[in-house]
């Protein structure tokens, strides 16, 4: 049996943030419930699909999952596993913001098998977390994140974010070490992007309170520093943005990365099947074998273990070499790219300016 990753999308949250740009927002109890019925429908859908596959991982994100209850999530994963046949040690992640859970709500997820929970916190700071327009406070972060671990949830990521409107390095470090005195096994560390379309970028797009944002040396200085400062609480980055204590890096968002088959389920969600790649409730498009190669180099890219070559020429009958020998040497000249006996992948340099490198491998 094929093996297959799901991610399942719920559009809800509680008030969109000013920089987000995902397909989300504030909703009814009538329309979660809803939809959370039209959802276990369209799972059950797929019974063709699943009997050719086995379920390796689900990630059920958002918007804010863990806005709906725990009886709605126990009908999607009732539905999930109707339909699919769940490896006995896949990994189950919920994404969840702080405030939104209580204790009853965390047994119910955990009694649905969920095994992973995923913290939108982004700042310890609560002026921080304002400018962001976030729900929380800090304080109820903690509350929400002992209470995860009082339910013996074992396995838990936080989400923290850099580059906001305001912010020093003093202050990113101070939140990194905070956060990682607490000690969950995995933290993903994003740079703020300002994305057109949000309230964010009214107010910072296109130059507009340049001053108010980090600039690129401070950016390039928190980056580095992420890694120094985790390094020494046990975290190791394998991937660009993302820091986990041994044997707990996401196996998910590997499988992305890797271009495992992933079904995505939910208004939101895209697919990668028999590489054809489409978005929900839309035809599939086939992608060419260049295509997948591209893929292949620049989403492997992201992480630190780099792409395989022999990996490469089993997928496509094809050594990397013969495909992207030029680019490699080039970009190795450059000190970007460092080009093992298997593996080829970023330098440290060549992480600074990763979307340089990987654009340069698109066919």
């Amino acid at each position: 049996m094929r093996a297959l990753e799901l991610y399942i999308h719920i559009p809800f949250c509680k008030k969109k943030c000013k920089y987000c740009d995902f397909l989300s927002g504030p909703s009814t109890a009538d329309e979660r419930e809803s939809y959370v019925k039209s959802l276990c429908q369209d799972i059950r859908s797929y019974a063709h699909l699943a009997k050719a596959c086995r379920v390796i991982s689900i990630f059920v994100g958002g918007g804010t999952p863990s806005t709906l209850t725990a009886f709605q999530m126990q009908q999607i994963f009732s539905a999930v596993r109707d339909t699919f046949v769940v490896e006995e040690n896949a990994e189950i992640t919920v994404e969840m913001n702080p405030g939104t859970v209580d204790r009853e709500k965390l047994s119910g997820y955990k009694k649905c098998g969920i095994n992973r929970l995923s913290i939108g916190l982004q700042s310890t700071k609560n002026r921080e977390l304002q400018i962001l327009g976030r729900i929380h406070t800090y304080e109820e972060f903690l509350e929400t994140y002992h209470m995860a671990r009082a339910e013996g949830f074992e396995n838990i990521n936080v989400d923290l974010m850099s580059a906001i409107p305001g912010q020093s390095l003093t202050d990113w470090e101070e939140n990194l070490k905070t956060v990682a005195e607490l000690a969950p096994e995995h933290i993903s560390a994003y740079s703020l992007i300002v994305e057109e379309g949000t309230p964010f970028y009214e107010e910072y797009g296109e130059g507009r309170h340049a001053d108010e944002l980090p600039d690129e040396e401070t950016e390039r200085k928190m980056y580095w520093r992420t890694k120094e400062i985790l390094s020494k609480y046990g975290y190791e980055r394998y991937e660009i943005s993302n820091y986990a204590k041994p044997g707990y890096a996401c196996r998910h968002n590997i499988g992305y990365w890797e271009r495992t088959e992933y079904l995505g389920i939910g208004t939101g969600a895209v697919s990668l099947i028999n590489n054809s790649r489409f978005n929900y409730g839309e035809e599939p498009e086939k992608l060419t074998v260049s295509a997948q190669m591209e893929e292949t180099m620049f989403l492997g890219l992201r992480m630190m273990k780099g792409v395989s070559k022999i990996e490469f020429l089993k997928m496509y009958g094809e050594s990397m070499e013969n495909i992207y020998g030029n680019v490699i040497r080039d970009m190795e000249q450059k000190g970007l790219l460092e080009d093992g006996e298997d593996f080829v992948k970023l330098t440290d340099r060549g992480i600074d300016v990763s979307n340089y490198v990987m654009s340069e491998f698109l066919l």
